[in-house]
């Protein structure tokens, strides 16, 4: 079949089923964003974008990544150029990601969030690019009433120990909405190469907690009232993201000194990092348990591997990559130290690897067992992973060793508003793979079935997994 546009009612849609289970069960399903970037601030304050680059190149470093690669001068992607010359070099860059996410990404937020249909290129940039500056002059682009019209339920920020979450009260007081809750994410505390930054950090830390943080024990304490406190602001889910799952014996006076050694301005041994990283995020993990908090660990990341550019731009810029396979035995004997003592709390695993996709998932199933659903599950494909190629292994690899039906669904894990139609891609995708698989015969034309399974993905198990 022919479509006028792009962007069409059977877009990914591969066959009349596909289409059925899409249009009848998750196309207008709310949203559950319970893992992005989001500035909270932009949110509470209401922030009005003047143009289509600021809202789209200001800190997306996949449209970097992707400028870079075809040949973009840097002060076109991050420099101090204007907007309007930004945006212009990303319309002179999409006509050749062709095939890749961003393509499909790009001209899904031009249709669902504009009703722009026409094709982003040199030739439609510059009326593109007016079209969208006097449309986002209207209330109905404001940040709070732009999630409101893209069906948004729930967004899951990312928030460091020591914030003050001023902005998620300030939501709170104003009644807003959507719910815009904090997540935990205790990274900081795990970065102990550079030693002075990591002495600047704790005493931020402390600062924020109203402890003098002298002593592992204080660390402890101080990290356990910071966590307390997000509970208080509604938080149920911490976030980390280390390359790996560390795992090494220890004792808590071992742990201590290693701190102390730290605090005195001394760098720490491979062995020594093992120990502590092992320590810290164990007693992050058991605050999660004893809050009923989920916990998301993103794994298998290759950070800043520029050092270059790191050192003019910082992290989360572009230059990072999939890491090597996992360590498993790390990462059993690290949730087996939990589930040992019946702490290990509702755990999310995300792998950057796609080598590691069956490894994870039955990791997985080795804790899956309690009182929850899907105690320990697989999170969805992320990152570099997060494209139809990726979402379809992923889903083939989900099926074959986990419960297809308990699939806690998408999560943009991303910084741009623009990015909530990225939820609409990954659910015609899942609708496209089961469809294929019912008209192969191997799932049945079973409207309970389908019914369960679509609406489940796309919203029906995030709902009941975190319990908001």
């Amino acid at each position: 079949m022919i479509y006028k546009t792009f962007i069409h009612d059977d877009f990914v849609l591969e066959n009349d089923t596909a289409h059925q289970l899409y249009h009848n069960y998750s196309a207008n399903k709310p949203i559950i964003d319970f893992h992005c970037h989001l500035d909270p601030k932009a949110i509470a304050e209401d922030y009005r974008y003047d143009n289509l680059g600021d809202m789209w190149l200001g800190g997306d470093h996949y449209k970097w990544r992707a400028m870079r690669i075809n040949g973009i001068n840097e002060k076109f992607i991050t420099g101090e150029v204007s907007d309007k010359e930004k945006f212009m070099k990303w319309a002179e860059t999409v006509p050749y990601t062709v095939s890749n996410p961003l393509y499909h990404w790009t001209h899904l937020e031009l249709a669902r969030c504009f009703g722009i249909h026409e094709l982003l290129s040199p030739k439609t940039a510059e009326k593109i690019y007016h079209q969208t500056v006097e449309m986002l002059k209207s209330p109905e682009f404001s940040t709070k009433n732009f999630i409101k019209r893209m069906n948004v339920e729930m967004i899951g920020t990312t928030d460091d120990p020591a914030d003050s979450l001023e902005y998620h009260q300030q939501l709170i007081n104003d009644g807003f909405e959507v719910k815009v809750l904090p997540s935990f994410r205790a990274d900081n505390v795990l970065k102990t190469d550079d030693v002075l930054s990591f002495i600047a950090y704790i005493e931020k830390l402390g600062k924020a907690a109203n402890i003098s943080i002298t002593s592992y024990t204080n660390l402890i304490d101080a990290l356990d009232e910071r966590h307390a406190f997000f509970h208080r602001m509604g938080a149920r889910i911490s976030d980390s993201g280390p390359d790996r799952f560390f795992y090494a014996p220890y004792t808590y006076k071992e742990v201590s000194a290693i701190f102390e050694k730290l605090m005195d301005g001394k760098a720490i041994s491979s062995e020594e990092k093992e120990k502590y990283n092992t320590a810290v995020m164990a007693d992050l993990a058991r605050m999660n348990h004893k809050r009923g908090w989920t916990q998301q660990f993103h794994v298998g990341a290759l950070r800043n591997n520029n050092s270059r550019m790191f050192n003019i731009l910082g992290a989360d810029t572009g230059f990072d990559s999939i890491h090597d396979s996992q360590p498993s035995l790390k990462m059993s004997q690290f949730l087996n130290l939990l589930d040992s003592t019946d702490q290990l709390a509702q755990t999310i695993l995300y792998n950057l690897n796609p080598a590691d996709n069956q490894m994870l998932l039955t990791m997985c199933g080795n804790f899956a067992g309690g009182s929850s659903v899907s105690k320990v599950t697989y999170g969805a494909a992320w990152w570099f992973l997060d494209q139809k190629v990726g979402m379809e292994r992923h889903l083939e690899d989900l099926s074959a060793l986990s419960l297809l039906s308990r699939f806690v669904g998408m999560v943009t894990d991303s910084r741009s508003f623009l990015s909530y139609p990225r939820h609409e891609y990954f659910r015609r995708i899942v609708c496209n793979y089961v469809g294929k698989e019912v008209e192969k015969g191997l799932i049945p034309d079973d409207e309970e079935i389908l019914k369960n399974v679509i609406e489940g993905i796309s919203y029906n198990n995030a709902k009941s997994y975190f319990k908001f």
